[in-house]
């Protein structure tokens, strides 16, 4: 569980993340209010844990992925089109998303984070995240050396 000081640390890099993104992109898309939450999968085999997100029409420019406290975050956003087109068409149904999103995942695995790949194919992220040896709670047995008196 995230202590509250690393919560708001999380919601302070989402938050600076979301301005980075209105740098880069401006005004130029189509303004949504909504939040968007894509669908994931966390697969985790013995050598990996891989985070797959479904991310259809989001440019990797309008992604961000990074680690904190053991936690992985991954904040964007999905840009609307125009609802009316030039030619004076209007949508009858919308039902895709659009807008910013953040996702948080909790890892309570050893990983290696700074040999994470991520990789933006077909309209799915997936992050890589190689697993390592557990080292917290492992016994170490520590030799004990004898001293003799004249070794002081």
């Amino acid at each position: 569980m995230l202590s509250f000081p690393e919560v708001n640390e999380l919601s302070e890099e989402v938050r600076r993340v979301f301005e980075e993104l209105d740098r880069l992109h401006g005004a130029g898309g189509h303004v949504v209010s909504s939040i968007y939450s894509p669908a994931l999968d966390v697969v985790e085999t013995e050598a990996t844990v891989e985070v797959r997100v479904d991310l259809p029409g989001v440019a990797a420019s309008a992604l961000r992925v990074l680690f904190k406290h053991g936690t992985l975050v991954i904040a964007g956003e999905k840009l609307a089109t125009e609802p009316v087109g030039t030619d004076g068409s209007a949508f009858h149904l919308v039902e895709r998303g659009f807008g910013r999103f953040a996702r948080v995942v909790r890892l309570n695995t050893a990983i290696d984070a700074s040999r994470a790949a991520a990789v933006l194919r077909a309209g799915e992220l997936c992050v890589t995240i190689p697993v390592i040896e557990e080292r917290r709670g492992r016994e170490i047995l520590v030799p004990i050396e004898v001293a003799t008196d004249a070794a002081r």
